[in-house]
């Protein structure tokens, strides 16, 4: 059974950190690769950070670029969220996601790419 289990959320200042885990299980690490979204009260969830490249590079939302910077460890099969300066409108329930991977070049943007997700961790920023 394919599990994704997020880690990590909480109610942090405004220019705050926070580092999220995604602990993975029920599939081969090496063949997959995980997305990171989140959804704030009243949104459509949202896609800002996957890997690329065959897990080699990553991928930001203009939004979080410079202020995000995911990673993974394959030998625990788990990925990471680090989050710094964080802003209110950061606020969202995080979500890690995880498929396939497919052509070296691609990444995926789209809820609907992703196969599997977590449950989800709240990350509340105050001002």
């Amino acid at each position: 059974e394919v599990q994704l289990v997020e880690s990590g959320g909480g109610l942090v200042q405004a220019g705050g950190s926070l580092r999220l885990s995604c602990e993975t299980s029920g599939f081969f690490f090496d063949d997959y690769t995980i997305g990171w979204f989140r959804q704030a009260p009243g949104k459509e969830r949202e896609w800002f950070s996957c890997f690329s490249n065959g897990g080699s590079t990553a991928e930001y939302a203009e939004s979080v670029k410079g202020r995000f910077t995911i990673s993974k460890d394959n030998s625990k099969k788990t990925s990471y969220l680090q989050m710094n300066s964080l802003k209110p409108e950061d606020t969202a329930v995080y979500y890690c996601a995880g498929r396939r991977v497919g052509a070296y070049y691609t990444y995926y943007i789209s809820p609907s790419d992703y196969d599997d997700w977590g449950q989800g961790t709240q990350v509340t920023v105050s001002s």
